[in-house]
C-alpha cells in the first residue's frame, strides 16, 4: 500500500533531523524569498518552463539562457558557494551503486535528436536511469521499506524545480530539479522524484539531500515503469545546452558506494 504524502514528508523530517544529514542550503519558506536571494534563479525556472512547453522565442531563447547563467554564476559566488572537482562528486541515489544504472555499460544513455530548446518534444534519452530495488512500486525501497534519498551529484545552485505533478499530468519528467553547476559549466537535471527537498536559489554541496526517489511524470507512473531517478547532463556554453554522457563520472563516484562526502559547514 502507498502511503500518504504526509506521512512520507513527516518521515523525512523526522530522519533528516536524525541523521544530520539535511542539505547546506539557506531554507526559508515561498517563493518570493527564494527570488529575492536569487532573482535570476526565478527567471531561469520560467524560462525553463517556457522551453519545456514550447511556449518561448526558440531564437531569443539561448542568448536569454546565456545572460541568465552568468548572473547565477556570479550569485552562487557572491553567496559563498565554493568549486568542486569531479572526485568529489556522489552517486545521487543513496545505497546504490553503478549496477543499478540501466542498460549494459550505460547503454541506456540514447543521445540522438536531442536539443534542450526543443523543451519535451525530442525522442531522445540523453540521460541515464538509475533503478532502486521497488517490485511493488510504492516508491519504497524494498529492502528497507522506507524512501531512497536523490542526493546531489555535484556542487551548484537551484535553478529549476516542478513539485506540483499528479496523476493527470503530462508532463513526462514530474516533479524534477536542475542544478547549474559552475565549477563545470553543466546543468544537472533529476527527475520523477516523489518530493522535492530543495528551493529555487538554494546552493548544495555533493552529497547533499535533495529529494527522494519516485514515479512521477507521464510514463513513470505507469505501472510497467520500474522506480528510477532519471538523470541528465548537460554543458552550458554561450547559450548552447549540449547533452554529455556522464556514464563513466557515475561509475567513479560508484566506487564510494554512495557515500556522501560533504564540506565542512564551519
Amino acid at each position: 500500500m502507498r502511503k500518504s504524502a504526509t506521512i512520507l514528508l513527516m518521515w523525512l523530517v523526522v530522519l533528516m533531523a536524525t541523521l544530520g544529514a539535511a542539505p547546506v542550503h539557506e531554507k526559508t519558506a515561498g517563493v518570493d524569498a527564494a527570488c529575492a536571494r536569487c532573482p535570476d534563479c526565478c527567471e531561469f525556472n520560467l524560462l525553463n518552463t517556457a522551453i519545456r512547453d514550447g511556449t518561448t522565442d526558440r531564437a531569443t531563447a539561448p542568448a536569454r539562457v546565456k545572460e541568465l547563467i552568468s548572473s547565477i554564476r556570479q550569485n552562487y559566488y557572491t553567496r559563498g558557494g565554493i568549486d568542486y572537482t569531479k572526485d568529489a562528486w556522489v552517486f545521487p541515489v543513496e545505497g546504490y551503486g553503478g549496477k543499478a544504472i540501466g542498460g549494459r555499460r550505460g547503454s541506456g544513455y540514447k543521445p540522438k535528436g536531442y536539443d534542450f530548446f526543443d523543451g519535451t518534444r525530442h525522442r531522445a534519452h540523453a540521460a541515464h536511469d538509475i533503478f532502486i530495488q521497488d517490485r511493488d512500486g510504492d516508491g519504497l525501497d524494498d529492502r528497507t521499506g522506507n524512501p531512497v534519498m536523490v542526493r546531489s551529484m555535484t556542487n551548484g545552485i537551484v535553478v529549476a524545480v516542478e513539485t506540483g505533478w499528479d496523476a493527470s499530468s503530462t508532463l513526462r519528467g514530474g516533479n524534477y530539479i536542475s542544478i547549474y553547476n559552475p565549477s563545470d559549466h553543466a546543468l544537472v537535471y533529476y527527475a520523477h522524484n516523489a518530493t522535492v527537498l530543495v528551493e529555487l536559489g538554494d546552493i548544495v554541496r555533493p552529497g547533499d539531500i535533495i529529494a527522494t526517489v519516485g514515479r512521477t511524470g507521464l510514463n513513470a507512473f505507469k505501472t510497467r515503469s520500474p522506480t528510477h531517478l532519471h538523470l541528465a547532463y548537460s554543458d552550458v556554453n554561450s547559450g548552447n545546452v549540449a547533452a554529455r554522457n556522464i556514464y563513466r563520472e557515475l561509475m567513479n563516484t560508484a566506487k564510494a558506494k554512495g557515500v556522501s562526502r560533504h564540506a565542512s559547514r564551519g
